[in-house]
């Protein structure tokens, strides 16, 4: 079942999704995932294979951060590259591309990001939706760590 919007409403950390053609079969798995776990998810796209721009699904996630309207994104493309750097483009985003256990944790733990970045081309769809369920259990240390995230920014 494919909808534009999927919502909990006994949810209490929401999380926008979007990806590209790429990403699209991996979307649906990490969604089901999510939905189970009892996250709001808001569906950004794109809602099928066909071949799509994917910064056009990827400003909407990191919108939907910036209006407070979801707490942390979830983006899929081939290597996850283009969808990082798009979403980092964004002030308030810190993206990363995430391809195994440790990267995912440490994303969160050391970096405090607020999107993770799958690369469906290089990681099967069992091992993106467990790095999007540590993703999305983990918190930041703080700390030295906050320190470090502080220069991020440049304006």
């Amino acid at each position: 079942m494919s909808m534009k919007s999927r919502e909990s409403k006994d949810s209490k950390v929401s999380i926008s999704i979007g990806c590209d053609h790429a990403g699209y079969p991996y979307k649906e798995a990490i969604m089901e995932l999510l939905e189970e776990k009892g996250f709001a998810v808001n569906d950004k796209g794109t809602y099928s294979n066909e071949s799509v721009d994917y910064p056009d699904f990827v400003h909407p996630v990191a919108e939907s951060i910036e209006r407070g309207e979801a707490h942390l994104g979830v983006l899929i493309c081939g290597s996850g590259n283009g969808v990082a750097m798009t979403a980092n483009k964004h002030q308030t985003i810190r993206a990363a591309v995430c391809w195994n256990e440790g990267l995912a944790s440490l994303a969160r733990h050391h970096n405090n990001a607020n999107v993770i970045a799958i690369p469906a081309r290089f990681i099967s769809k069992d091992e993106a939706v467990k790095l999007v369920d540590i993703f999305v259990h983990e918190s930041f240390d703080g700390g030295r760590h906050q320190r470090r995230v502080d220069k991020i920014s440049i304006c």
